[in-house]
């Protein structure tokens, strides 16, 4: 049971770490999109709606972010299995050679 509650607060703490990073990465992003670097010289008419495009912008590049370093994540697990597998066949192999 306690390695449940470990594994559980470890996925946890990944995913936290990852609405974060997704967060400041979106902050990054809104800043770097925003008009006052043109001098607002492309503002459109209704500010109203800028303000919209830019806070769903803003929902939309945390949860690309998120799901991004998910999918990161994911890799590296893949390919850290794909080492372990081939460590395993040459500790196979080595151990066939020496009988």
């Amino acid at each position: 049971m306690v390695g449940k509650s470990v594994k559980r607060s470890e996925v946890r703490a990944q995913k936290i770490i990852r609405l974060v990073l997704a967060i400041c990465a979106s902050i990054v992003s809104f800043f770097l999109a925003w008009p006052w670097s043109r001098d607002f010289s492309y503002w459109a008419e209704s500010h109203t709606m800028w303000m919209i495009y830019f806070a769903v912008g803003f929902v939309l590049a945390i949860y690309v972010f998120y799901v991004f370093l998910g999918n990161v994540r994911t890799l590296f697990e893949h390919d850290a299995i794909e080492r372990e597998e081939i460590a395993n066949l040459e500790n196979a192999k080595r151990q066939e050679e020496r009988s």
